[in-house]
């Protein structure tokens, strides 16, 4: 496959290169397991001395052609699906963050991460700073200790809709000479390339948009193989695992260490695999990210240009609107602004309870980030296991309503929003 490709390209060609006579698009392998001629080819296989497949909760076929097109899509070296974009999140963390270490977060986080972070990374001995992302550099830093082992932030949080600076924490993680993690949901590949600004290691729910259609759960983890494992900080990745009969992570797979440790530890030892026919599903929908994410994009900049001006409504909140406080840095890291947005209802919540169970078109649903046009009340609904002081530094108020907009026609969804607001 090219690496010079376009990103519209890649979404479609990378990930799988069939031979004369194959299938043209990649085929389900809806198999537990596969078959040798010998028994030196397994062996050879546990001991990760060579590429294949031993069983589908550590590899499959069609997993692996999906995982090839997003480290593809996102210039990363390697790539590992995981059962959610949960699991790609803990995985990924606890693969460089064993119990007695620390690493250091963004306060502009997803709810359900604020609290696996907060709750279980705690019971399970590994410690989070939580932080404001507007402070000034050196006074993050403070916060490091000895044991910091990483710097977390998503590139457009959900439901804040904070813009990452991206280059900002890239220093600060080269100052501490930790890695830094990236969560790319919101933005998809294809508005943004966390690599190209510092990122280390980039993760995803893929059930948002990479999937699209609101069929497949999973997650994926992108090891950008930009990150000097051997500075002495990591030796769980300079030392030989005993699991493997010695191999050392960074020696073995120099390009891709991370991954390869994630897969090998983490991915055998919680089983915590994507299925075949949802790596498939997702697959399958990363063919039209592109063309998605446009309308997407499309729709919610007029979206939120209608709610500005309606007579019902206190605020709206999307990075692409020239007033928005996150529209500067949004234009500099994102080619556009993704489908979500939030908005008040004049009256507060229950005034924007009315307007949310008066939408026609719209529907109440806690996913986010597929072809249909969606609302949710965070406070009340994702976000309700946080204390309201969690909450707020999360960007959620007692009256938010976050917008997942579809790709359905823009003035039909206007006029739903429309209808329902004239309507208290």
């Amino acid at each position: 496959m090219k690496n010079n490709w376009h990103i519209e390209t890649k979404a479609i060609q990378s990930g799988y290169s069939p031979e004369n006579g194959a299938p043209r698009v990649v085929p389900i392998a809806q198999s537990t397991t596969f078959r040798y001629d010998d028994a030196a080819s397994v062996a050879a296989l546990f001991d990760l001395e060579a590429e294949g497949h031993i069983y589908t909760r550590l590899s499959n076929p069609t997993t692996e052609a999906f995982e090839n097109k997003i480290a593809a899509m996102e210039k990363g070296k390697a790539a590992v699906a995981t059962s959610s974009g949960q699991a790609a999140i803990m995985m990924a963390i606890l693969n460089v963050c064993p119990s007695g270490c620390h690493f250091l977060a963004g306060s502009s986080l997803y709810g359900g991460s604020v609290s696996t972070f907060n709750n279980t990374f705690r019971k399970m001995g590994v410690e989070v700073t939580f932080f404001d992302q507007e402070l000034p550099v050196d006074e993050i830093l403070k916060l490091a200790r000895p044991n910091t082992k990483l710097l977390y932030g998503e590139m457009l949080a959900n439901p804040a809709l904070k813009v990452l600076d991206l280059e900002k924490f890239s220093l600060i993680a080269g100052k501490l000479d930790i890695p830094l993690f990236v969560d790319n949901t919101f933005p998809s590949p294809y508005l943004c390339n966390p690599v190209d600004f510092g990122a280390d290691v980039i993760v995803h729910s893929t059930s948002k948009y990479i999937d699209g259609h609101a069929v497949a759960l999973g997650g994926i983890v992108v090891d950008c193989g930009t990150f000097n494992w051997d500075n002495g900080k990591f030796p769980e990745f300079t030392e030989p695992d005993e699991s493997y009969h010695g191999v050392i992570y960074t020696k073995d797979f120099p390009e891709s260490p991370f991954a390869v440790k994630l897969r090998a530890q983490w991915l055998r030892d919680t089983g915590a695999t994507i299925s075949p026919m949802n790596a498939f599903l997702s697959s399958l929908g990363t063919e039209t990210l592109h063309l998605r994410m446009e309308r997407h994009c499309q729709n919610a900049l007029k979206l939120g240009q209608f709610l500005q001006g309606h007579k019902n409504v206190s605020w709206v909140n999307y990075p692409m609107l020239p007033d928005n406080s996150e529209y500067e840095r949004g234009r500099k890291y994102l080619k556009g602004g993704s489908g979500v947005l939030t908005f008040g209802v004049k009256g507060g919540k229950s005034e924007g309870e009315k307007v949310m169970n008066l939408l026609r078109l719209a529907a109440i649903v806690v996913h986010v980030s597929d072809v249909r046009t969606g609302v949710l009340h965070p406070a009340s609904m994702t976000h309700r296991q946080l204390t309201e002081d969690q909450q707020r530094a999360a960007g959620v108020t007692p009256d938010l309503i976050r917008v997942s907009v579809g790709i359905e026609h823009i003035d039909d969804i206007i006029e739903d929003f429309n209808q329902a607001l004239n309507s208290i």
